[in-house]
């Protein structure tokens, strides 16, 4: 992990020789080298490059064989790419934290929005909880977590929105606390389905065998629409919204308007 020096001796300063390969570069920064290799990586999660690499869509037919073999989610294929070639390349998100994780013959589900790379030995798959992928098998794969990520053990409830994924345990089933149940306002919500619930009514029950990814913030990632540059002074493109300029619906309904570009 690279460190700045003192004020006399200024920040470190990198090139391809001192990037470290396949670790961290400081917190909110990761480092991949590709050695005539492929990696698949979320759309908006490249920083910068050393080297010779090229990006292709999911679905490009020369990759038909790879994505046939390690990709299976339709639903998410627009927001992904290959990443292939020779160098390293620098991966980050909105100074989230950034991790690598090394999954052996397991299962991991994660929230799709944290997960920003994975290695074609690993497969990817649609989760039956809406939100959430799948990676089977063994390999590397590069999540973000709006803070530090925490390991439990089940049995345990979380906040849904502290919950970065598990591995190797059932899915999740509700729990709802007795008071949102049987209240005044736990009957408005259910008839209405208007203001949410806090963790505190609310949580994912897992038990079983297995590990639960917890981030150390009950914030969720600010969701951005891949490839969409941000609408701010002196950034090419910037501004420039959906298609027609259809404004972007809310929550789940905006994520299915995107991935099939309406």
């Amino acid at each position: 992990m690279s460190t700045y020096g003192t004020p006399a001796a200024g920040p470190v300063v990198h090139d391809p020789t001192t990037l470290p390969a396949d670790d961290n570069v400081d917190h909110y920064t990761f480092c991949v080298e590709l050695k005539g290799t492929q990696w698949f990586m979320q759309k908006g999660k490249m920083i910068a490059y050393y080297g010779s690499i090229d990006f292709n869509g999911i679905g490009h037919g020369r990759l038909d064989r790879l994505v046939r073999t390690s990709f299976h989610s339709p639903l998410h294929a627009s927001d992904w790419v290959v990443a292939e070639g020779s160098g390293k390349m620098l991966l980050a998100d909105r100074a989230f934290d950034v991790n690598a994780y090394d999954l052996e013959d397991g299962n991991l589900t994660i929230r799709s929005g944290n997960l920003l790379a994975f290695q074609p030995s690993l497969s990817l798959k649609q989760s039956i909880v809406p939100g959430f992928l799948t990676l089977i098998g063994t390999g590397k794969f590069v999540a973000a977590s709006n803070g530090p990520v925490v390991f439990m053990e089940p049995p345990i409830r979380v906040d849904p929105q502290a919950l970065v994924g598990w591995a190797d345990c059932p899915s999740p089933c509700h729990h709802y606390d007795h008071g949102y149940l049987t209240g005044v306002m736990g009957g408005l919500r259910a008839m209405t389905g208007l203001g949410g619930a806090s963790g505190e009514e609310h949580q994912f029950e897992f038990v079983g065998a297995g590990t639960v990814l917890l981030q150390s913030s009950e914030a969720l990632m600010t969701e951005q629409a891949t490839g969409v540059p941000p609408a701010e002074p002196g950034v090419p493109g910037g501004g420039q919204g959906q298609p027609g300029g259809a404004p972007r619906l809310p929550g789940q309904l905006g994520d299915l308007q995107r991935r099939f570009g309406l």
